[in-house]
Formats: C-alpha cells, sequence, structure tokens
C-alpha cells in the first residue's frame, strides 16, 4: 500500500502538468499507415508543409536548402549545457573517463547561474534510470551504449570518446528541453552536485530489496499481459516496430557505407602519387600525368570532407534513433504493465465478491470449524468480515491504480506527439544536410575534373597548331 502511494502521488504530478496539455487525441491521432506516417521512408517527395521538391526549383545547394524551414518553436529556452573536456582517469581498480557538465541557467530554483561538475559513464545511467523510475511513461532519450560492438571503435580512443561526449551532450540537452524532466530534482542535483554530494545522494534511493520488488511487479505484470489494450496504443506499437525494423537497416546500410568511403579514401591517397611518380620517366606525358595527380589529391580532400559528414554528422542519427525504438518499446511495455496490475486488481476483486456470495449459500467449511472447536456462524462471520475488508482494500488500490493509468495513458500521448516532431525534425534536417554536403561534394569533384579536360584540350589545340 504505501508503494503504491507514492507511485500515485508521483503520477498525480506527472499528470497535472499533462491535463491541459493532452489535445484530443481521438481527432488528432496519427493514422499509423506506414506509407504516409513513416514520412522519411516514402517514396512521396511532398513535405508536411505541403511544398515539394520539382524540377523547377533552383538547383544551388544552399537555395534547396533554404526552400524548407522548420516549425521552430518560441525562444523561451532558460537553461543550457554543455558536455565537454573529456579527461581519462586511472585507479588501482579501473580506468575511465569524465566529462566536464558546464550549466548556465536562469532559472529561479537555482541557486547559481553557472554550474561546472564532472560526470562518468555510470552517472549518467543512474540519472537515466531515476528519471524512468519516475515517470515509467515519459521518452527519455537514449544513452549511447555501455559496450561498443566488437570492431566497430576501441574503447578509450579519441574517436570513440568524442562521439560518446557528442552523445551524452544531447542526452542532456533532450532532457534540458523537457518541459517536465528538465524540472526534476535529480537532474537538477545531477547538473549541481560535486562529485562526492552526488555518490552520497546516489546511496539514498529504494533499499535493495524494494528494487527486487518493484521488478518482481513488472516481470508478473508483462508475464500476465494486457487483456483491453486500448486500439491507439496497439496502433503506435506497430508503428514503432516497423519504424525499428527500418531504422535497423539504414543504421547498418549506412555504417557499410561510410566503412567503405573510408576504404576507397585510402585507396584513393595511394592512387595520386602513383601518377606522380610515373611522370618522372614520361617526357611527352609528364605534364598530363602531374595534372592527373593533382586532380587526384584535390579530389582526395574533398572525398575525406564527405567521409567525416557521413561518419560524424548521419551515421550518429541514424544510430540513436535505433536506440530510440528501443526506449519506445521500453516505455510501451512499462504502461501496459501498469495497465496489467490495475486489470489483475479488478480480477482480485471480482473473485473475492464471488467468494462473499458463495459464503452466504454454503456452511460446509464452517462445518469443519465446529470439530476444531469454533462456532460455525462465529466462523462464518469472521470470513466474511475478513472477506469485507480485503474488498475494500482492493476498491481503494483499484481507484488509485485507475487514476495511474489514467495519468500514465495521458502522459505518454502528449509525450509521443511531442517525440514524434522532434524524430521528423530531427531526420528531414539529417537527410537534407546529407543531400546538401553530396551535392557540394561532387560540384566540386566535377569543377575538378573540368579544369582538366579544359587544359588538356587547349594543350592539344597548341600541339595541333604547331603541327600544321
Amino acid at each position: 500500500m504505501d508503494t503504491l502511494n507514492s507511485e500515485t502521488a508521483t503520477d498525480s504530478a506527472v499528470c497535472s502538468t499533462f491535463a491541459k496539455a493532452a489535445p484530443d487525441f481521438s481527432r488528432q491521432m496519427l493514422d499509423l499507415d506506414e506509407d504516409e506516417d513513416l514520412e522519411v521512408f516514402s517514396k512521396d517527395t511532398t513535405l508536411t508543409d505541403g511544398s515539394s521538391f520539382n524540377a523547377s526549383m533552383p538547383t544551388s545547394p544552399s537555395s534547396m536548402i533554404n526552400q524548407y524551414k522548420f516549425e521552430e518553436e518560441p525562444d523561451t529556452k532558460d537553461i543550457f549545457i554543455t558536455v565537454d573536456c573529456p579527461e581519462s582517469h586511472v585507479t588501482a581498480i579501473e580506468t575511465f573517463i569524465t566529462y566536464k557538465i558546464s550549466t548556465k541557467t536562469t532559472r529561479s530554483e537555482f541557486d547559481s547561474c553557472e554550474y561546472e561538475v564532472r560526470r562518468r559513464y555510470q552517472d549518467f545511467l543512474w540519472l537515466k534510470g531515476k528519471l524512468e523510475e519516475k515517470y515509467p511513461t515519459l521518452i527519455i532519450h537514449p544513452l549511447p551504449e555501455k559496450f561498443i560492438v566488437k570492431g566497430m571503435m576501441e574503447r578509450f580512443n579519441e574517436d570513440f570518446i568524442e562521439t560518446r561526449r557528442k552523445a551524452l551532450h544531447r542526452f542532456l540537452n533532450k532532457i534540458a528541453d523537457h518541459p517536465l524532466l528538465s524540472c526534476d530534482e535529480d537532474f537538477k542535483f545531477f547538473l549541481t552536485a560535486q562529485a562526492e554530494e552526488l555518490t552520497s545522494h546516489k546511496k539514498q534511493g529504494p533499499s535493495i530489496l524494494s528494487r527486487v520488488g518493484e521488478t518482481v511487479r513488472a516481470v508478473a505484470a508483462s508475464v500476465r499481459g494486457v487483456k483491453n489494450r486500448p486500439e491507439e496504443f496497439t496502433a503506435i506499437g506497430d508503428y514503432v516496430e516497423t519504424f525499428s525494423q527500418k531504422m535497423i537497416v539504414l543504421d547498418k546500410i549506412t555504417q557499410r557505407i561510410s566503412k567503405e568511403q573510408k576504404e576507397y579514401l585510402e585507396e584513393m591517397k595511394e592512387y595520386g602519387p602513383v601518377y606522380m611518380l610515373w611522370s618522372g620517366s614520361e617526357v611527352e606525358l609528364g605534364d598530363s600525368l602531374k595534372d592527373m595527380a593533382n586532380c587526384i589529391d584535390k579530389c582526395c580532400r574533398e572525398t575525406e570532407e564527405q567521409v567525416n559528414a557521413l561518419s560524424e554528422n548521419v551515421v550518429p542519427v541514424l544510430h540513436e534513433y535505433v536506440l530510440c525504438a528501443e526506449t519506445l518499446k521500453a516505455v510501451l511495455r512499462r504502461r501496459d504493465n501498469i495497465q496489467a496490475e490495475y486489470e489483475a486488481k479488478n480480477d482480485a476483486l471480482a473473485n473475492k465478491k464471488s467468494d462473499r456470495d458463495s459464503l452466504k449459500d454454503s456452511d460446509l467449511s464452517f462445518v469443519f470449524g465446529g470439530f476444531l472447536g469454533k462456532n460455525p456462524e462465529e466462523a462464518k462471520q469472521q470470513k466474511q468480515q475478513k472477506l469485507d475488508g480485503e474488498i475494500e482494500e482492493l476498491k481503494e488500490d483499484i481507484e488509485k491504480l485507475e487514476d495511474k493509468v489514467e495519468c500514465a495513458n495521458s502522459a505518454f500521448k502528449v509525450d509521443w506527439e511531442r517525440w514524434l516532431k522532434s524524430m521528423q525534425g530531427d531526420l528531414k534536417a539529417t537527410f537534407l544536410n546529407m543531400a546538401d554536403t553530396n551535392i557540394n561534394y561532387y560540384e566540386k569533384c566535377l569543377a575538378i575534373w573540368e579544369s582538366f579536360l579544359i587544359s588538356q584540350k587547349n594543350e592539344l589545340s597548341v600541339e595541333n597548331g604547331r603541327d600544321e
């Protein structure tokens, strides 16, 4: 009962925050048709604002990008967070990296307007766990994986540390942009407390037995399953599953392309010097061979920029949304567990009422009580009083759980709409940036080879004039 009361208090706070923000989802719930809603994978080039790419549009990369403007929310940001300056720490037990977290804010609940602390990856994990515990149906932005897939990147090298730093920076700023999560006390403590204070604060959490109890209840709820899941959440689950599959495929292919482009770049770097060496032994072809080497060298530089842009701006975003899909699945499971617990209490209440009704029609069990020296009628009354008490207790629990389910559903639906908008904006910006980068790359390479052709044609014309 105490656990249920504390959970109900937290849920009430969440529910009150989202109550006014929740739209009429019976009218506004997205039609989760794959071809219409998964815009980033659609063959239709029409954008959400009604504009479309067509042959009459300007071909300049910058002008094409400027054709599309994302809707921007009013600039009300009042907390700014930066994650930088990674440092390696070596102890007798372990080696780990800490990152400097710099915070600037104008919020009145902060004692100062600027803070600077250092945090390690485990601290970020603690923060995420606390937020998920308090707000089970809010979508917490994913952290980068703790373990790197074998062959992708060595632990603690510069690329790995920088990739993780960017992901941690994005994680904190996603929380800072959230209307509810950004006001959480644990988030504030994470940003402001020194390392020793945070360590002490982390030890004040629920006991191991309490956490084990929560885990057992969650497992039991997942085993029972949900009998009557609302259709809208089933539709969202189907969308998330399709989205996950598509993102996994895109992520794998993009990483493979990135790897192949890096291999191609290394081959290109060996290609130019061959022409330059060859030019030393060819009198007639010497100038042409040197020009070829110069063109290849220039293309190498442009290719390196394109490879870096893909690995830094596209690969991390796609992989991040692979993790986001898993986060969404976890949130939906937690929502289902809350409903399953509510349904289980209702089933228990129905069983208790059935037992009480059957008690009026049968005295057999109390006959046996007589053999034990008990008055059958008195034993019957005690049994009925016990059932009455259990029924009243179940009714109270069901009332609280009903509120909890309603708050959980409301909070998730509002956060789902918010996440969809953010996801679509992120992916569209990524794809437009990738298109701009590719156009610039191919235009520059085209210009390099066109200049080579013009110079060779001019030399050929001069040679022909001399022959004549």
